[in-house]
């Protein structure tokens, strides 16, 4: 079934099309608050500065926000202390037992726990990034500045609360679609604020053909074309491993005795060892960003910029690894095999218990390493692709953006015609 055929059909059912219309008002939302500035900031100065942060954390940043990072409205830092709030609890879920028991055995109030942690830690993160988003408007003169020390404070501190109460918002939006819209709420958001640089893009493609380069605006749509199909077959393959279940006897009726599969995703970490990457390998640029010194400046463009072969190389290797890392504190295959187990179930030619945790262990192990590789190439193949083609350079067009922009869409996709099909059972039982 197409993507078009599910909206169409999706469309015609009355209570998913009030979730998709409430979805859609949400984005609405969100964008407006995109485009409010905060007080006290000079638009023009903080835009200048941010033209010149294309390879640094801040322009990571201001992509995931959709350029409100730059234009300093009151939802700059978007859905993002959120997202690293959210990761840090996850961490935190494997290295204290105390997290560990509330995601495992807390059940549903274990979940409201966690969730009441994440959104305090959101907050404190929201305050420390506001501080740091402060000091970026300083340096880049972008601050109307007051005429005493009370005036100062009162404008720093008007910016910081606005900042923050701009990201609690966005936070309450993105759950507000996980309640009453279509999807996940912080997928959606970060999809929304991807979207919204399309315009972006093609300003470029018509600046490219307006200065007679019609064969790179060509180059660069085929391109897109490629790494958007290449995305798309990606995410939906899988490795799949058989499961025969055996026929038990209960009272007068036989139970079991069917076969199926245990899935195993090779795009299963999705963007997150990709954001992970870039947080580290963007440092030094966003060091230099506050502390621009002429020598130090100097080595960051020559080792750390986009098209350097160092940038590429640790991009590469720091993906790789964080994909194992990723996956090994969210896959368990001690816990499959048990729940296996307990089923009734084997897997064909290998015994229970250890036997199969070490097959599904390499199992994973060979699909890791091709997922790993493939977030790697997807996100190193637009820097290359602006080292064979330099005029392609400061071109709105990555791989962490198509990656998000296919993944959300096929999970959207998906999302709709399990409730289709749970409405169709439904009306059939009733």
């Amino acid at each position: 079934m197409s993507i078009l055929t599910t909206l169409r059909n999706a469309w015609k059912v009355e209570d998913i099309r009030k979730k998709i219309l409430y979805t859609l008002f949400i984005i609405l939302i969100f964008r407006i608050g995109a485009s409010i500035p905060v007080p006290f900031i000079n638009g023009d100065y903080i835009a200048a500065y941010f033209s010149n942060s294309s390879g640094n954390l801040l322009g990571y940043l201001n992509m995931i926000s959709g350029n409100a990072l730059s234009t300093g409205t009151i939802f700059a830092m978007t859905i993002q202390p959120y997202i690293n709030a959210s990761i840090i609890i996850q961490l935190l879920t494997v290295a204290i037992p105390y997290f560990e028991r509330l995601a495992k055995d807390g059940g549903e109030e274990g979940k409201k726990k966690l969730n009441k942690i994440t959104r305090y830690s959101t907050l404190v993160i929201a305050l420390l990034q506001a501080i740091g988003y402060y000091k970026i408007l300083e340096s880049a003169s972008a601050l109307r500045v007051g005429a005493n020390g009370f005036e100062t404070f009162v404008i720093a501190a008007t910016i910081i609360v606005t900042l923050i109460a701009g990201s609690c918002l966005v936070m309450w939006l993105g759950e507000s679609i996980d309640g009453k819209g279509i999807g996940n709420g912080i997928s959606m958001i970060l999809f929304a604020s991807i979207v919204s640089r399309g315009a972006e893009f093609l300003m470029y493609l018509v600046n490219e053909i307006q200065q007679g380069r019609w064969w790179m605006t060509l180059l660069i749509l085929v391109f897109a074309v490629l790494m958007f199909a290449f995305i798309v077959f990606m995410d939906n393959a899988e490795r799949r491993i058989p499961i025969q279940y055996a026929k038990r006897q209960v009272g007068r009726r036989m139970y079991g005795g069917q076969s199926t599969h245990l899935p195993i995703k090779v795009a299963m970490t999705g963007v997150m060892p990709i954001i992970f990457t870039f947080a580290i390998v963007s440092l030094p640029a966003t060091i230099g960003a506050f502390w621009p010194t002429s020598g130090y400046t100097k080595w960051v463009e020559q080792y750390f910029s986009q098209t350097s072969p160092l940038y590429i190389i640790l991009t590469f290797i720091l993906i790789i690894a964080f994909n194992y890392f990723y996956i090994a504190i969210q896959y368990n295959p001690t816990e499959i095999a048990n729940n296996i187990k307990s089923n009734g179930g084997t897997i064909p030619g290998i015994r229970p218990g250890q036997p199969t945790v070490d097959f599904i262990m390499r199992s994973v192990n060979k699909v890791t390493l091709f997922g790993a590789l493939f977030l790697g190439v997807i996100a190193v193949l637009p820097f290359i692709f602006q080292i064979i083609f330099p005029e392609s350079q400061g071109l709105a067009l990555g791989g962490t953006s198509m990656l998000i922009l296919v993944s959300v869409s096929l999970e959207t996709v998906k999302v709709l015609e399990s409730q289709m099909l749970m409405r169709h059972y439904k009306g059939f039982l009733e």
